[in-house]
């Protein structure tokens, strides 16, 4: 159904959407697009760094308790170094 859009379609696209948006609009409507694709790309580059890194990376040792019960020190400073997620 959308794969058969010709010249003449989108050249209509791009009249109504003049008409609609105005000629002064449309500069800025472009640069926001294009600020917005390239912060996309930047923070999907970085999470499939972020992914590679923790594949690559040992995972933490798990916490060990002392005898009487409370965690030992090395886990709460691994805890500290972890990164808050929502």
């Amino acid at each position: 159904m959308f794969g058969r859009l010709g010249a003449p379609e989108i050249l209509l696209i791009l009249v109504v959407v003049l008409l609609l948006f105005g000629a002064k609009r449309l500069p800025d409507m472009a640069r926001s697009f294009g600020q917005s694709l390239r912060i996309l790309r930047s923070e999907t580059k970085a999470m499939r760094a972020d992914d590679g890194d923790e594949a690559a990376s040992p995972a933490p040792a798990p916490a060990l308790a002392t005898g009487d019960g409370t965690p030992h020190a090395a886990s709460e400073a691994v805890a500290a170094d972890a990164p808050h997620r929502r």
